[in-house]
């Protein structure tokens, strides 16, 4: 059954793979490190916060890759349509960073030679904070900044891969109000709680080596409605659930395929979006394509997420159409071996 929505308390894995694979609105699959049936280098778990307004974002990544740990922070500035991201790696943490087994009350504290990162979720509160020194040459760059997490449905995917033992755990939260600030080459940045959202995205698990990932995601308001969405594809098998959903007012709307239509020559060239059953149909005109290229021979990643602006249609369950405006969203492709 496509879109299988899982609502059981249950383990995630039995005999180290996925029990039920699927989506569910709140994460009712237990995840425990102990349950892999993998070696700890395999294993990746890591927390990733975007935080954005229409001026503005920052980006906070904290992530135990196994054999390799990664501290990572991003300041984009969409009216000089610039960004910076500054990155630090430590050697093979394989389960030492203490990446919680959930979404809920819990603590990631991580430094590394040049940065600190704290996150702390208590009782729906999100309290992100960042010191990263020499993040661009001699500038320093610090955060502090505040999400809510309101009484709403989310996005929970459990992917099988087709290899034993592989399997791909995701929790995505949109639409967060976003408190507090940022400060980069001496200016402060602030968040607006009134109109400025953040979004996590939760993922554990263990892939294989060679991987295409297709994803895309927004937050804002609509005629004063808070709206959001998370689409994407490439990544395991989806054959029970797809990575597509529509948030409206705090109810999740699950959708089937998206299609990204990429420009073959030029990232910041217009965009399409199309869906296998119509419900969500965009153009997407990029402001800013975050890219890196990275080619150590075993370890290869380049990355493509651009940040931009869409406008369509979003058709939620009981046929209400949804029209998105000049809607700040990003969209990527991403490529993989590690």
């Amino acid at each position: 059954m496509r879109n299988h929505e899982v609502t059981e308390k249950q383990r995630l894995l039995k005999d180290g793979q996925i029990a039920e694979p699927g989506w569910a609105r709140k994460m009712v699959q237990e995840y425990d490190r102990n349950d892999i049936k993998a070696p700890k280098s395999r294993i990746k778990e890591w927390d990733y916060y975007l935080i954005m307004n229409e001026e503005f974002a920052v980006a906070l990544t904290v992530n135990d890759m196994g054999y390799m740990g990664m501290l990572s922070a991003s300041f984009i500035d969409f009216t000089k349509k610039w960004e910076h991201t500054e990155t630090e790696l430590t050697f093979a943490p394989m389960g030492k960073m203490n990446m919680p087994n959930h979404t809920g009350n819990s603590i990631i504290s991580a430094k590394a030679e040049k940065s600190e990162f704290i996150l702390e979720t208590k009782d729906g509160v999100r309290h992100l904070k960042c010191n990263f020194l020499n993040f661009d040459g001699d500038k320093d760059f610090y955060c502090d900044i505040i999400l809510r997490e309101p009484e709403q449905d989310s996005l929970v995917i459990a992917t099988p891969f087709d290899k034993k033992n592989r399997f791909y755990y995701n929790h995505k939260i949109n639409t967060m109000p976003a408190s507090g600030w940022a400060e980069y080459d001496g200016f402060r940045y602030e968040f607006n709680p009134e109109t400025d959202f953040g979004l996590l995205d939760w993922g554990r698990g263990v892939w294989t080596y060679d991987n295409y990932w297709y994803w895309g995601s927004g937050s804002g308001y609509v005629d004063g409605v808070p709206v959001g969405f998370n689409i994407g594809y490439g990544f395991g098998n989806t054959s029970a659930a797809s990575e597509n959903i529509i948030f409206y007012n705090g109810i999740g709307h699950k959708i089937d395929d998206v299609t990204f239509v990429i420009p073959d020559d030029d990232y910041l060239k217009p965009w399409k979006f199309t869906s296998s059953d119509g419900r969500f149909e965009m153009d997407f005109e990029p402001i800013i394509d975050r890219n890196s290229f990275t080619d150590m021979k075993l370890l290869v990643s380049e990355q493509h997420q651009v940040f931009g602006r869409m406008t369509g249609t979003m058709i939620l369950d009981d046929g209400t159409k949804v029209e998105l405006k000049d809607f700040l969203c990003f969209a990527e492709k991403v490529h993989n071996k590690y």
